[in-house]
């Protein structure tokens, strides 16, 4: 076989430290992972029909039910509950709704007061339904740290400081010296730290813990299910129906929850923006390679920001 001229050779070090990787998500790959649920065979009806088995999908089902017990509810996944990015992300819950503190006030700032009130709100509410369900996800309110990396970012932390003052926030700028007590580092000219506003969280075991509480809430969820396409049921009044491989769904309403994927609607997808993170996983720490890190309060990562460490 004739190698590709433009292809470019592995340097030794990277082989090594590769050689006995899989292709698995981190937060997935658990000897405990619950077994697939059964795939839609046949046709069935439902109040409501639930697109995606994501975040999204699970928290409108369970948030449906809660409302109105009676509520037949119908889940479909394509693959299993959490395989796509809800299974594969950093690890953190971040309370902004609008991708950090900056790119809000850039973008939105008559609507800030509201947007980072239900921000708030929302992971206040997250972390009482993992507490009240007993889900274990190890969810964990840890605040948020941003650093520099650099002397000229400084005045912009200073910057962000004052405006999240101005919201409500707990936020304290941090000098090289103090930002390196949070999490040590040659690195950092200086921080930002939030106490609140974030959370670290297992997300393979929430999606986990959530599709069981639906569940036990009557949801009838499907996995390896995707839906093929979504149409009036025929006379007016009667719903909507979804297609599946071999079957197919119809329900009073629907809720699409696909994130990135391509919708069921065309028109949808000149509303959906992808955006995506790079996750570095170590291999499991020592406690003297923990306490040289100096990482002991756990803040989380921004979502956006001057600069940042994600460990995992």
């Amino acid at each position: 076989m004739r190698r590709n001229a433009g292809a470019a050779a592995v340097p030794a070090p990277v082989a090594r430290s590769l050689a006995n990787a899989a292709p698995r998500v981190y937060w997935l790959d658990q000897p405990d992972a619950p077994e697939p649920l059964p795939a839609l065979a046949g046709n069935v009806t439902a109040d409501l029909a639930i697109v995606g088995g994501g975040f999204t999908g699970l928290w409108t089902a369970l948030l449906a039910t809660e409302r109105d017990p009676s509520l037949d509810v119908v889940l479909l996944e394509a693959r299993t509950v959490g395989w796509a990015a809800s299974g594969r992300n950093g690890g953190f819950c971040s309370a902004s709704l609008t991708h950090g503190l900056g790119n809000g006030l850039e973008r939105f700032p008559a609507e800030m007061p509201l947007l980072e009130r239900l921000g708030a709100e929302n992971l206040r509410e997250i972390g009482q339904t993992v507490a009240s369900r007993g889900i274990d996800c190890d969810f964990s309110p840890t605040g948020e740290l941003h650093v520099a990396t650099a002397p000229w970012q400084l005045a912009r932390l200073s910057e962000w400081a004052e405006a999240a003052r101005a919201l409500g926030h707990d936020a304290e700028v941090l000098d090289a010296a103090a930002v390196r007590r949070e999490l040590d580092s040659p690195l950092f000219a200086g921080g930002l730290r939030y106490a609140d506003g974030n959370a670290m969280v297992e997300p393979g075991r929430l999606a986990w813990g959530l599709r069981r509480v639906c569940l036990e809430a009557g949801v009838r969820i499907y996995e390896n299910t995707p839906a093929r396409a979504l149409a009036d049921a025929g006379a007016p009044g009667r719903g909507l129906s979804l297609t599946t491989p071999y079957g197919g769904v119809r329900a009073g309403r629907v809720v699409l929850g696909t994130g990135a994927f391509r919708p069921l609607l065309r028109r949808i997808a000149n509303y959906v923006v992808p955006v995506y993170d790079y996750a570095l996983v170590t291999e499991p720490l020592s406690g003297t390679q923990l306490a040289s890190l100096g990482w002991k309060d756990r803040r989380a990562p921004p979502i956006w920001g001057t600069s940042s460490i994600t460990s995992g």
